[in-house]
This record gives C-alpha cells, structure tokens and sequence, in this order.
C-alpha cells in the first residue's frame, strides 16, 4: 500500500503508472486484457494501450494469440539478480548447502530491507517441509516465524512495538501468537534459550528455529540465520539443531566480514 502523504515532489508519473500496469497484469496469471488492466488501474484505455506497448518492447510483459497480456522473461532476470543481490558473496550461498547437506534441512537468511523483514536467501533440504511462501523477497508474517523473532529481538521495545502495530500480528495458525504480550514473552524465551523458536505457528506441524549471524548497529546489515524441520524433529533435537546453527551462522559471519 502505497502511502500517498510520501509521495515524492518529483514523481514520474509515467513511471509510476507502468508500474501499476505491470503489478496488475502479474496478480492475474490467466493474463488480462488492455481494457481490464485500464479498469484495474484507473487509466484511460490510450494511456494504458502505450505503456502496455512499451512494456512489451521492454520483455516485461508478452502479449498472447487472445490479446491478453501476462508478465514477461524479463520479470524472471530481474528476480535473479535480485536474489543473488540479497544472498551475499558466494561464499554465503556454499555456507547455506554445506548446512543443508549437513542437516537435510531448508535453511534461510533474513534481514531488514526498507524496514521491513524479507527472507534473503532459502536453500531447500529434503527432510524439511516444502514451504511455498518462503522464497527470496517474502516479508510477512515475522512475528509467526523464528526468523523474524530473532531480527525483531534485536530492536528496541519501542521500536519492536511499532513494527508489530504497523505490520499486524495475523493469524497463520491457531498457534500464532497475536498479543504484544504473549509475543514478548516469547521473544524473552527465545533470548535465554539462545535460539528463538516456533512450533506450528507459520505452518501446523511445522517448527523453525533461528539464531543471529550478527548484530551490527546499522539495523539494516543484521542478518538472521533459520531452519526449517517437522515440529515433531524439533521437539526431540533442538540442542542439536542449535548447536549446528550456531556453527553456520559463524561461517556466515566470516564471509560477510571478508566480503566488507
């Protein structure tokens, strides 16, 4: 959502505009016609039949045999370089399958973008759920995933309560936790365990534990390290899965630090 009073002096709004042609034809994967993207996106039927046009040029959106257009090869480079953007030196993405061919499990990184929680990097291992949401670029649901927990563990109390307050606190399960109260809670357990969990509260039957890679004072250069694993292998094996964490997250932290 898009906050109207930020709206900078100096918008291009042609710009502005493809953007909202292009957001709306790849929330409708069965593609959408010139005049649908129009309705969609408030525009009149010329403007929106020139960026469509221009966008189509670009590869960032193709047009089909019925006239209908869906998003283009362009959209998947640019998801790419975004992804290997968001991973790090190479090194991170070696450090990430050496722990899932350690462990079997998907693991992930996440840190603060724009202040928001988004997940950076995800290497799927065979033993853990397949979770389809938790892909590069996701940022929601932090205060149901131990990934998030354990970046929101490193703010101020202020500073975590106005995160929550602006983001929700949704429920993704029965086990979600949806009070600042039993959330904080929570987050305290998770500091004293050196290791922030949860158990069913993204997913049922399925638990997530992260640790800290580092703690750097530019909020937006700290980085989480989480894995994934069925709720029951968590409830048996939690000293295990932290201590292999732990042991990754300092791998992580040197090649970070060398890549500075």
């Amino acid at each position: 959502m898009r906050d109207p009073l930020a709206e900078p002096s100096d918008l291009i709004r042609s710009v502005s505009r493809a953007l909202r042609v292009l957001e709306s034809v790849g929330r409708a994967p069965k593609g959408l016609t010139v005049k649908q993207i129009a309705r969609r996106c408030e525009l009149t039927v010329a403007t929106t039949y020139h960026l469509v046009r221009t966008l189509a040029y670009e590869g960032y959106v193709i047009r089909r045999e019925d006239g209908t257009y869906i998003v283009g090869l362009e959209i998947a480079d640019r998801y790419r370089e975004l992804v290997s953007a968001f991973r790090g030196p190479p090194a991170v993405g070696e450090s990430l399958r050496r722990a899932v061919l350690d462990t079997g499990y998907s693991h992930f990184l996440g840190r603060f973008i724009g202040g928001q929680i988004a997940i950076t990097a995800a290497t799927e291992g065979p033993r853990s759920p397949y979770l389809e949401d938790l892909v590069p670029g996701f940022d929601e649901g932090a205060h149901a995933t131990a990934l998030g927990k354990a970046l929101l563990a490193t703010l101020t109390t202020e500073q975590r309560l106005r995160y929550l307050r602006e983001n929700g606190m949704r429920p993704f399960t029965t086990g979600t936790l949806t009070t600042i109260e039993a959330f904080e809670a929570d987050l305290a357990a998770g500091e004293r365990r050196g290791m922030q969990l949860e158990l069913g509260q993204y997913r049922p039957g399925v638990a997530c534990a992260a640790v800290l890679v580092n703690a750097d004072k530019d909020v937006e250069r700290r980085v989480a390290l989480a894995c994934a694993l069925p709720a029951s292998e968590m409830m048996t094996s939690a000293r295990v899965v932290r201590a292999k964490l732990l042991a990754t997250a300092r791998s992580i932290a040197d090649c970070l630090v060398h890549d500075t």
